[in-house]
């Protein structure tokens, strides 16, 4: 690869994301209109984070936006010049709305941007799944919509759900994260052919209610067997609040991720679904937030560069 012709800066917005979407355990994602702001500029130093996870987040050189970027510059064989790193986060940390893939495409990306583009979009997409571990997060953090994430072998098989109808995402955020890996242990590692076999058909089941936008089939299409139950030991209030939505309207409510944001999705009637999803909540004594917003067709992309 020839020597790099280095940009000054590169500002870049990368979105929030939600997988598994019940079913669709490891293999289902979608981006949501809630954004993280990456900065990289040239000649400067250090690490700058506001908003979310502003008093938890490293300045150091292991903040994954500067690992990222790093490992960017590792693959087009080029160094690393000195930089500063500004990053705006409206991302929750901890909360399955996938920040660390926010982070990770963020770097991949503005350094990428920064050095003129080098690398294709297939080849960042490699990359950051090779940096964070999770397909489902990082390919609708990159490409936008609604994504199907297949791993054959070596090679990673993507293709994106063409949703017939623009759906609001109505998410109840608790105070309380709940680590990746901590909720990840909570599952068992065998299942039954009868647990494999409900989440297969309603995963093709949702598939199809995107698509068609047959929207009744949301709620059987969004159930699950082989993550939430073993999730919801970790947090008990999960049914509660997925109920709550689907009986105030919502076509279809699920776990975000690992969690423990529970996410409805609906064509209408959001600010009833919001509110009762917010109230069960209270009863159930887990404090929170609720956020309206919708699945995003934009994934990563470049707001500025030169």
């Amino acid at each position: 690869m020839s020597p790099v012709t280095m940009k000054l800066h590169a500002e870049i917005k990368v979105p929030a994301t939600s997988a598994n979407l019940g079913p669709g355990f490891d293999c289902l994602g979608m981006a949501l209109d809630i954004w993280n702001t990456v900065r990289l500029e040239t000649g400067g130093s250090g690490i700058q984070v506001s908003g979310e996870g502003d008093s938890l987040l490293s300045r150091g050189d292991d903040n994954l936006v500067y690992t990222s970027a790093a490992a960017l510059f590792q693959e087009i064989g080029e160094p690393m010049p000195a930089m500063s790193i500004t990053c705006d986060n409206e991302v929750p940390l901890g909360r399955g709305l996938g920040s660390s893939s926010t982070a990770v495409v963020g770097g991949l990306v503005a350094a990428n941007a920064l050095c003129g583009e080098p690398l294709s979009q297939d080849e960042l997409l490699t990359l950051a799944v090779r940096i964070e571990g999770h397909p489902d997060n990082v390919t609708p953090a990159l490409l936008g919509g609604c994504q199907i994430v297949v791993q054959d072998e070596s090679k990673l098989i993507t293709s994106t759900i063409p949703m017939a109808q623009e759906l609001w995402a109505i998410l109840y955020i608790p105070s309380q994260q709940m680590p990746t890996h901590q909720a990840r242990g909570l599952l068992v590692p065998q299942v039954s052919r009868a647990d494999a076999v409900f989440n297969m058909g309603r995963t093709a089941l949702l598939v199809n209610a995107l698509t068609t936008g047959n929207l009744e089939l949301l709620k059987t299409a969004t159930q699950d067997r082989l993550h939430q139950p073993g999730r919801g030991v970790l947090f008990p209030a999960m049914r509660l609040i997925i109920r709550a939505a689907l009986e105030a309207g919502a076509s279809g409510a699920f776990l975000s991720g690992a969690g423990s944001t529970i996410l409805a999705l609906t064509p209408d009637r959001e600010m009833t679904v919001g509110f009762e999803m917010a109230d069960m909540a209270v009863k159930a004594g887990v404090l929170g937030d609720v956020k309206i917003t919708k699945v995003s067709n934009q994934g990563a992309h470049i707001v500025s560069v030169g």
